[in-house]
């Protein structure tokens, strides 16, 4: 009886951290996520589903939404041979500046995306270092589509690579590396779009903010909440969070289905 009860007071104190930390997560998760995610899809329904409707059916909008798809489009794939190029030389090669290559692949972690815009200003820009020749030639990059697919490119290029990377570094049978590197594969493939299509700063400066051109869902938030259509912005901005969720609930998904794979091809597994 007194082993019971002792056992009984020992797990006390864990069981009370256990409630405070999970009291401190579903605190922090209300305020910092869902409150702020229910306030942008309750300010674009504020006047109702047909003022909803017809703020996203403005030719802006929709201008905004293709143009978006578009870059993520383009910049996507690049990035995803540039992973598992990276990721396959990394792994399962030995070269000189191996060390300096995967920190060169971290860059776009550590640097402003501003800056980075900046960097493609220089560039490209007219005044930049291949603009001159780039205008001769009638090559538009800033203030254009390619400008904004650079952009987007670098910010989002660690992004798959990092994925596959510790994974591809692991050793294990050949079904479960594969089952493995698949699903980080896909895991990374849905961050960099993510990142892709919620980019603001770097595409921010690239973009000269060309209504109808170059202006991708962000920035049209942005020019829609300084110009008062506070409604407009959230109906946007309520794309921008639905497209994070719908990523969510695949990403959920990819984990479902590979955990099943993994499992099944762990020992013991059928």
């Amino acid at each position: 009886m007194n082993a019971i009860v002792m056992r009984r007071a020992s797990a006390w104190p864990q069981r009370t951290m256990r409630a405070a930390l999970l009291l401190v997560a579903v605190a922090f998760l209300v305020v910092f996520l869902l409150f702020p995610l229910a306030v942008v899809f309750a300010e674009a329904l504020r006047q109702g589903v047909a003022a909803f409707l017809a703020s996203i059916a403005q030719p802006e909008a929709r201008s905004s939404i293709l143009l978006t798809l578009l870059v993520a489009g383009i910049a996507v794939p690049l990035n995803l041979v540039f992973g598992v190029s990276a990721a396959w030389l990394m792994t399962r090669f030995q070269f000189r500046g191996k060390a300096l290559l995967g920190t060169i692949i971290d860059i776009p972690f550590s640097v402003s995306p501003v800056i980075s815009g900046l960097i493609y200003v220089l560039l490209f820009g007219a005044q930049g270092w291949f603009g001159p020749w780039l205008d001769a030639h009638g090559i538009k990059v800033i203030f254009a589509v390619p400008g904004l697919v650079l952009a987007t490119v670098f910010v989002t290029l660690p992004f798959v690579a990092r994925e596959l990377i510790p994974l591809m570094q692991s050793q294990g049978g050949e079904e479960d590396e594969a089952a493995r590197v698949l699903g980080a594969l896909l895991y990374g493939v849905l961050l960099c779009n993510a990142r892709a299509m919620g980019e603001f700063g770097a595409v921010s400066v690239v973009s000269g903010h060309i209504r109808g051109l170059t202006t991708t869902m962000p920035l049209e938030v942005e020019m829609r909440y300084n110009e008062y259509d506070y409604v407009g912005a959230f109906a946007v901005a309520s794309l921008l969070a639905l497209l994070a969720l719908f990523t969510l609930a695949i990403k959920s998904l990819l984990e479902w289905r590979y955990a099943d794979a993994l499992a099944a091809h762990a020992p013991g597994g059928h």
